[in-house]
Formats: structure tokens, C-alpha cells, sequence
């Protein structure tokens, strides 16, 4: 991982939530790689052990098999830290419109319970994964962070929950938050398989084996798809920053480009065949959209340049190119 030029202090001890899933261990290798000492929490339930197979016997790692929906659990994980970065959560629309009870006890109770164990810890600052999902029903184009519409899922609701718990939480008890909002995150890691596997790692593994990936709806709808480096820098910029006026904000985490699923399927065919020639000649086949999805997503990152100095180094083709060599090579 070729870390950002962050003066980012090694001797910050950070907690990393859901660290053993896609976005979470990325981030426990840039830490270590710092020179941080890093605690992982994570229950295993989408979070991989195999994730952490290149850091597990790091000597500034520790990992805790957890739930963050157990208060004691994230008290003792807060202990004598510095930072949180909380990752964990149930993402996914689907998976919260089939059971969205379990979507808020994680999302929202585990939530809460972070917040109050940070608090109680007097940790220097809790950045949290929020989620362009909050932007709802809005059309504005491109999104612009004080500007959101009707959440269309329970997830959406979750997220935006959490938005609110942390402005209250800044307000009432004075524990510094930051909420990134990422924006279809891919990228090493990411899991492909499961009903509710990100589309991009899913259609990689799709492709690979011959089968013909299916796009939900006509493949006009876009997304501002992030490569995974950009959300581990915006993280890392967070934990540096010391300008105050730029912490107890939300932000939008992603490229600033969109791209179309039908797009997106011609460059992963394209940078597939360089492997495989025969991947070129894959059906493509389209089916029903799905329910709480919106049609079109795309981030303005001015806020981020202007208050956390966010400048992400990789747009959708240059992270779709490492992408599909890491997944190449480890999803075989």
C-alpha cells in the first residue's frame, strides 16, 4: 500500500472497528504500516480472519473477537486508545429491506454503544463510516453534503441515524466525530461472494469463471465508484488533521466521476482479457431493478480538498486496473 504524504503521528494508538472486513483491514495495514499500534475489533460475522493473515502476528496489533451491539465488549476495546475509526456495520440495501431489525441493532445500537464507550474512553476523536445512501431520494447532482433527500432502505435510515447520534454526541459531551460518507468503495479484499456481494468484485468473479454477470435495471444507472487507497487516505487525513473547524463534519468520500454499470462492465471485460481472452466474449445479461437503489450518484469532494486537504490519487480506471490484478491473482 503506498500510504499518502500524512504526517500522522505513529505513537496514536487506534481502534479499528469491523477490521477484518473489506474497507477495515485496509485500513489496519496503512496504521501498521505508520508505525501505529492497532486494535482490531470485529465479531466475524462479513469480516474475514483471512483478511488479517499479513498482519495478525504484527507485534503492534491486537485483535478482539467482539460484537459491537455488547456495551462491554466496546469499553474494553476503547480502553487507553487514542483514535476509533468505526467500520463496522450490516451494510447493503438488500439485506436491510429482508431484515431490518438486524440492520439497526447493528447499525444503530452498536452504533450508540461506540459512541458512549469512545466517550467514557475520552478518545481524541471518532471517525465513522457514514454513507451516500443518506442522500435519499434527492436528484441534485453532483451531492453536496447539506443537501439530502428521503431515505429510500432501512439502511439509508441507519446511516443517517448515525450522522444524528454523533452531531448530539459532540454537542451534549464535546467527543469529537467526523462522518465519511463513502461512495461505492472496491477494491482489495472485497468479498465477491454472498447474496449481498458489492457488484464490482461480483461481476469480476462472474467473469472469471464464464458466467454472465446480470446488471439490475437497463445499465444507465452510475455510480461515483471509490477505489479503496482513496477512503484509506481520507481516514488517515482525519486522525493528522488539526484544524479544528474540520472536525465535527460529514464529508463525502469518493472520486468525483461517475460511471455507469454498462460502463463498468465494458472496462472490467477489457482489463480481464488481458488474463483471459475469452472473458471478452461474456454475455452480459440485464434483469429487474432493485428495490431503494437510486438511479445515479455522484460526489462533489470540494469540501473534503478544502478542509482535510483530500486529494484522491486514483480515479475509476486507475483503481479498477489494481482491482481486477488483486483479484486476478487472489480470488482464483
Amino acid at each position: 500500500m503506498n500510504l499518502p504524504d500524512i504526517k500522522l503521528n505513529p505513537d496514536y494508538r487506534v481502534l479499528v472497528t469491523g477490521g477484518a472486513g473489506f474497507i477495515g483491514a485496509n485500513l489496519c495495514e496503512a496504521l501498521l504500516q505508520n508505525g501505529n499500534q492497532v486494535t482490531c475489533l470485529d465479531n466475524l460475522s462479513t469480516g474475514k480472519e483471512e483478511n488479517l493473515n499479513e498482519i495478525r502476528d504484527h507485534r503492534n496489533f491486537t485483535f478482539i473477537q467482539g460484537d459491537i451491539r455488547d456495551l462491554e465488549t466496546c469499553r474494553k476495546a476503547c480502553r487507553d486508545q487514542d483514535y476509533v475509526l468505526h467500520e463496522a456495520a450490516l451494510g447493503s440495501v438488500p439485506r436491510s429491506l429482508n431484515d431490518p431489525i438486524t440492520s439497526n441493532e447493528v447499525n444503530v445500537s452498536g452504533f450508540l454503544n461506540m459512541l458512549v464507550a469512545a466517550r467514557d474512553a475520552k478518545v481524541k476523536g471518532f471517525v465513522y463510516a457514514a454513507s451516500s445512501s443518506t442522500y435519499g431520494d434527492s436528484e441534485s447532482l453532483p451531492k453536496v453534503e447539506d443537501i439530502i433527500g428521503k431515505p429510500l432502505s432501512p439502511y439509508a435510515i441507519t446511516k443517517y441515524v448515525n450522522e444524528l447520534y454523533a452531531e448530539i454526541f459532540h454537542r451534549a459531551y464535546g467527543i469529537n466525530t467526523i462522518g465519511l460518507r463513502y461512495f461505492n468503495v472496491f477494491g482489495r479484499k472485497q468479498d465477491p461472494n454472498g447474496a449481498y456481494a458489492a457488484v464490482i468484485p461480483k461481476f469480476v468473479m462472474q467473469l472469471m469463471k464464464h458466467e454472465s454477470p446480470v446488471i439490475n435495471g437497463d445499465g444507465s444507472f452510475s455510480r461515483d465508484f471509490t477505489y479503496i487507497d482513496n477512503v484509506v487516505e481520507m481516514n488517515l487525513r482525519c486522525i493528522a488533521s488539526k484544524n479544528e473547524k474540520a472536525w465535527n463534519q460529514v464529508y463525502n468520500v469518493a472520486y468525483g466521476e461517475r460511471t455507469s454499470l454498462n460502463e463498468l462492465v465494458v472496462l472490467l471485460k477489457k482489463y480481464l482479457s488481458h488474463f483471459d481472452p475469452d472473458i471478452a466474449g461474456v454475455e452480459i445479461k440485464y434483469g429487474p431493478e432493485r428495490k431503494g437503489d437510486v438511479s445515479h450518484s455522484l460526489a462533489s469532494i470540494d469540501k473534503a480538498k478544502e478542509l482535510m486537504g483530500y486529494h484522491p490519487a486514483f480515479n475509476m480506471e486507475k483503481g479498477l486496473r489494481e482491482a481486477v490484478n488483486w483479484y486476478w491473482n487472489n480470488l482464483k
